[in-house]
């Protein structure tokens, strides 16, 4: 699903415009993301937990060439589904 595709849900499920749709998702994504760029943790419940997490450095191999590259440490968003999503994805 795209996010174009959960506009049209949105819109279509709780009758609103389609206008009306794109502010309610992008509010949403929006707020997700401050929350995280802030190191907090999202949990939406019976969907799942976003969680920033610490990367630490390390070195890579670029595939192209085959040299060794130094990677620096960095933040990347780590997704645990919740119980209701795992059952209906049927982990």
């Amino acid at each position: 699903m795209t996010k174009s595709e959960l506009i049209l849900a949105v819109a279509e499920q709780n009758t609103l415009h389609k206008q009306s749709a794109v502010m309610v998702v992008d509010m949403v994504f929006n707020e997700l993301g401050k929350a995280l760029a802030k190191g907090e943790r999202v949990e939406l419940r019976g969907f799942g937990v976003f969680e920033p997490r610490a990367r630490k450095p390390r070195t890579a191999r670029n595939p192209k060439t085959g040299k060794k590259v130094n990677v620096e440490s960095k933040t990347a968003v780590h997704f645990k589904p919740g119980l209701d999503m795992r059952r209906r994805v049927d982990y």
